[in-house]
């Protein structure tokens, strides 16, 4: 029987890199950070991260570019699909980066804010050197101003407040101008509330109508109004409640009136005629014709002449003539 011979044939297949069914080597390592500034408008992948590996590729894909930022204050959030798919528009492939860092950029461009709580902190101070009344207590913004956005950083800035007609009444405006490197940029216009410290008489206990207000039925309190107080203010002690008050009353004008002041010349009284001015006193003695108080007026007849002249009847009891 003839004897075959089998012959095995062993063939060697070498796999190279690159070949179907395995990953590209990294070649680009892109670093993160969570947030960044820039001076720019224009966003480039190398603005925003820090990109190593083969040089020539990491110089292409730090030119990519990323957007704009081209209103002052705006902002730009990056997240990894979307650097990712920059990169492969630009012939990078996902599986050739490796990114580390954070999952998002938040983008600002260097710029200068200035926000709501300045302009309020400047009208406030402004119109603590110049208050619109005396006793200012409180200065309250009633409007939230807008935030204020410079490109850059101005060398030189400066905050103008004045003052702009308010018509409504406790309250106050104040434009705040904003001058950047000499030029005006902005302004803000805030107003305020304006309380003031004053002081208001309030009663102890029930006062009759036809009772004089002493201390021992009147007390005086501090407190804050949105009207400054009136100028030249004096407790009312001495005057006459034309009503009756309750306890815990805030005594206002039209509740009290001067005390009746007592009748000073009578009729048919003796009374002398004084005449002052500088430098010249003269009197003589005449008859009251009727009766007067102080301050009201009085006819005497002049006991010299039998003139009868009009005077005013003066404190001490003398009368003047009204000449």
């Amino acid at each position: 029987m003839a004897r075959r011979l089998s012959t095995t044939v062993l063939v060697f297949v070498m796999v190279l890199p690159g070949a179907a069914g395995q990953s590209p080597a990294v070649l680009l390592q892109i670093y993160l950070p969570r947030e960044v500034t820039v001076q720019d408008g224009v966003l480039t992948l190398g603005q925003v991260s820090v990109v190593k590996g083969d040089p020539g590729l990491a110089a292409t894909a730090s030119k990519i570019g990323l957007g704009r930022l081209s209103v002052p204050g705006q902002k730009a959030v990056l997240d990894r699909p979307t650097i990712l798919s920059r990169l492969a528009s630009s012939g990078i492939e996902a599986q050739q980066v490796r990114l580390t860092g954070a999952e998002t950029v938040t983008v600002r461009r260097h710029q200068k804010l200035l926000s709501a709580a300045d302009f309020v902190a400047a009208g406030q101070t402004f119109l603590r050197q110049h208050p619109p009344g005396p006793g200012v207590s409180e200065l309250l913004p009633t409007v939230k101003p807008k935030d204020l956005v410079l490109p850059g950083q101005p060398k030189d800035l400066q905050l103008t407040p004045r003052f702009v007609r308010s018509r409504v009444p406790g309250y106050v405006a104040v434009q705040v101008s904003v001058t950047a490197d000499g030029q005006e940029v902005g302004a803000r216009e805030i107003p305020f509330r304006v309380r003031y410290q004053s002081r208001r008489a309030v009663t102890v206990s029930e006062i009759p109508e036809g009772a004089v207000l002493t201390p021992e039925n009147v007390k005086v309190e501090t407190t804050v109004s949105d009207r400054p107080e009136a100028t030249g203010w004096q407790p009312p002690y001495g005057l006459v409640a034309v009503r009756t008050l309750m306890t815990d009353t805030e005594i206002r004008r039209e509740m009290v009136n001067a005390a009746p002041s007592s009748v000073v010349v009578r009729r048919n009284e003796t009374v002398v005629i004084r005449v002052e001015r500088p430098g010249l006193v003269v009197s003589a003695v005449g008859t009251a014709l009727q009766e007067a108080r102080a301050g009201e007026f009085v006819k005497v007849r002049n006991a010299d002449s039998s003139r009868v002249i009009i005077c005013k009847v003066n404190g001490d009891g003398t009368v003047e003539p009204m000449i």
